[in-house]
Parts: C-alpha cells; structure tokens; sequence
C-alpha cells in the first residue's frame, strides 16, 4: 500500500530549500539576497501590486459610472424538476425540499428549473417556476402554486 511519495519508488524531483543568512560560505549571507538599504532590503518592505509610486492608482482615477444590480437582485435556491422525485408525498414545499437535502439554504425563495423528467404527478409550491418547469410539472399531471 503506497501511504507517501517515498513509498513510489520513482524519483521525485524535489527542490531544497533557500536557506539565508547562513554565513558568507552560504552565498546568501550578511544582506541575505536583499542588497543593501533601500526599502526591498527592510522587513515587511513592499508596497503591493496595486501601488504606482505615490501616483494616484489607476482604480482610483477611473471613475465610477452606471448602476449595478446586485446589491438589490434577489437570489434563488435553485431545484431542478428531476430532483423532485427525490422528495418523499406529492405535495412539495420548502420545507419538504430542505427535509430531503434538496435544498441547504432557502435565501429569497426557491425557483424550480425544467432540467430532467418528471415521472408523477406533484403539487409544487414553490417562489418562482420556468416555463420548462411548469410545461414538464403539469404534462406528468401536477399543478404549480406559486407562494
């Protein structure tokens, strides 16, 4: 039973590690690969990509335009129609859809999508159907109730 990569047999192309400061003989030693002064060679001393040198950086000099939706765009917990056989009764609600793992988390509603084949007639209530949905739910006999 192979438990690592020591077990493998194969060679393993393996990098040591850099070890700095370790004397002149090391050929990292004293300034440790850093040089000498400046603001690369002090602890913690780098700025980040966004820096530009004391420039303005370019996501504050673009201005903000236009409007985005997404703070005030609500979410579904999305439940495909083949799923639905899954759910134990013909009558399917949130709370039966969560009962059967369905659904984790109910956020703004529950939308049903047409993704798979209903087999049995159900009575879905649910915040929000598709066409598909609805067109596959009342083909196999069922009935929609939006809540």
């Amino acid at each position: 039973m192979v438990t690592g990569l020591h077990d493998l047999g194969l060679p393993v192309p393996r990098r040591r590690r850099k070890r700095v400061g370790r004397g002149p003989g090391s050929g990292r030693g004293k300034t440790s690969g850093r040089g000498t002064k400046g603001q690369g060679a002090r602890s913690g001393g780098t700025k980040g990509a966004p820096f530009e040198g004391g420039q303005s950086p370019f996501i504050s000099r673009v201005p903000i335009r236009g409007f985005n939706n997404k703070k005030f765009a609500k979410e579904y917990a999305i439940v495909n129609v083949g799923d639905l056989a899954r759910v134990e009764g013909d009558v399917v609600t949130p709370e039966t859809l969560v009962a059967a793992g369905l659904v984790k988390k109910m956020k703004d509603g529950i939308k049903i999508l047409g993704d798979g084949e209903v087999h049995r007639a159900f009575v879905v209530k649910a915040h929000r159907f598709s066409k598909e949905a609805q067109r596959k739910i009342e083909a196999a006999g069922g009935r929609i109730e939006v809540i």
